[in-house]
């Protein structure tokens, strides 16, 4: 299958592909949701099982109640393991640690500072010192894999799988028990019945792995047959959760993402044209239902309110501060305000990391998203471009910037696309391409005939 960088080749079609580079590539191929080429040689399967182990961590314990009850203190157990074991592991694939420059998880670790001073006055209690225990373990295993991460799609291979087996186990106990996947307490709203989930969690999760397979279906990294696996119930699930902030978060970052491909791919303008249409034509003729699914039986003073969201984030900004507390915040909590949940990216961080927080975050999108703007049309740059839009989206009505949470972990996948192959990511006895040896390749091949180049 032709590569998406090779149809974005300028002066016509892609070169007709290598047959041994062919043949390598389907005998080592990895299947399931999202599959394509392979990863590098230089990348073991095993990241993908640290991969899974994080996010295992920041699904939380917090949520409806299962069908199996279980303890929160056991969930704590499962999810802080999986860390552990995901640090463990990456340590042992990267005993040497190498590790290579990223901006963004530089970021990061500067955040654990205002995180740790803020922490150390205990106002939020002991457990602010084990969440800024749990950040720094959570930034260090991110630091271990920046050695993989070379501007391909494997984590992105890696993300929707295990975000696939998350949505996975909410199909399965919504058929196992309905009652209990969408109670009367979130207003019929699916939920986790095996595992404590909330509806934004689940639309989250549905909405990323949605719009990161599409474009892969763009870029002609997998086939439509296994990107519809994907695609079909994950549209289903989210649309069973009723989550707003989730949806526009999609449309809106897959408008940017295949926006950024549309001058130089014919399949991302035929996918747009096609997109527009039919967005047209449901806008017309269900205009009704969509605005019942929208609404999801509030009133407009309550959607006014972002269901209550204001008045709390009113309150929060009202409340006297310290100035440590105006610089530092209060230290990491539980992402709460009087004992209501902020659902604020932005004003949870202010409140716990204060303006320090405040403007680290900041900083992660503007180096995100400048160093995206500043890359060539390509895939890679289409999926950094959907997650960090869709990040930006979310964090308004979502919190989870200031901690380990999925935010960060999609914020890292799109740090992974716009990083630049290095020799520590080059497969072994691959000479990096430099300008000097590609020029030098360039003039040799001008007294090569074109039969014996192609």
């Amino acid at each position: 299958m032709a590569d998406m960088d090779q149809e974005l080749r300028p002066g016509g079609p892609p070169a007709a592909p290598d047959p041994a580079a062919t043949a390598a590539t389907a005998a080592t191929a990895d299947g399931g949701p999202g599959a394509g080429p392979p990863p590098s040689t230089g990348t073991p399967r095993t990241v993908g099982v640290v991969w899974g182990l994080l996010v295992l961590n920041t699904l939380g314990s917090a949520g409806a109640k299962t069908i199996v009850p279980l303890p929160r203190s056991l969930i704590q157990l499962v999810t802080m393991g999986a860390l552990v074991a995901a640090f463990t592991l990456a340590l042992v694939l990267n005993l040497r640690l190498r590790v290579r420059p990223s901006a963004y998880v530089l970021l990061l670790t500067l955040l654990l500072v205002p995180s740790l001073i803020s922490s150390m006055q205990l106002e939020s209690g002991l457990g602010a010192l084990f969440r800024c225990a749990r950040l720094a373990l959570f930034v260090a295993t991110l630091w271990l894999l920046t050695r993989w991460w070379d501007g391909g799609t494997t984590f992105v291979r890696h993300h929707i799988r295990m975000y696939f087996a998350v949505l996975g186990s909410v199909a399965a106990g919504a058929l196992v028990s309905p009652g209990a996947a969408m109670p009367e307490l979130y207003g019929g709203r699916l939920v986790g019945a095996l595992w404590p989930l909330t509806p934004p969690q689940i639309g989250q999760y549905a909405a990323v792995i949605i719009g990161l397979t599409v474009l892969l279906v763009l870029g002609r990294r997998t086939d439509r047959t296994s990107a519809a696996v994907v695609i079909v119930p994950s549209v289903v699930l989210l649309a069973l959760t009723h989550t707003r902030t989730a949806t526009l978060g999609l449309l809106i970052g897959l408008v940017l993402a295949i926006g950024s491909l549309v001058l130089t791919s014919a399949a991302a303008r035929r996918f747009f044209t096609w997109t527009v249409l039919v967005a047209v034509v449901a806008a017309v003729g269900f205009a009704s239902a969509l605005r019942t699914w929208f609404l999801r039986g509030q009133s407009q003073e309550n959607l006014t309110s972002l269901t209550g969201r204001a008045k709390v984030w009113d309150a929060l900004l009202a409340a006297p501060r310290s100035t440590g507390e105006e610089l530092f915040g209060v230290g990491l909590g539980d992402k709460s305000f009087g004992g209501l949940p902020i659902d604020n990216s932005w004003l949870a961080v202010y409140h716990e990391q204060g303006w320090a927080g405040v403007t680290l975050v900041a900083a992660v999108f503007a180096v995100l998203g400048g160093v995206a703007l500043l890359r060539p049309p390509s895939l890679s740059r289409a999926c950094a471009i959907f997650l960090i839009s869709y990040c930006a989206i979310a964090s308004y009505t979502e919190a989870g910037l200031g901690d380990a949470s999925p935010y960060l972990l999609h914020l890292a996948v799109a740090a992974s696309l716009l990083a630049a192959p290095t020799p520590l990511t080059a497969a072994p006895g691959t000479p990096l391409a430099t300008p000097l040896t590609t020029s030098v390749t360039r003039r040799r091949q001008r007294h090569v005939p074109r039969w014996a180049r192609d």
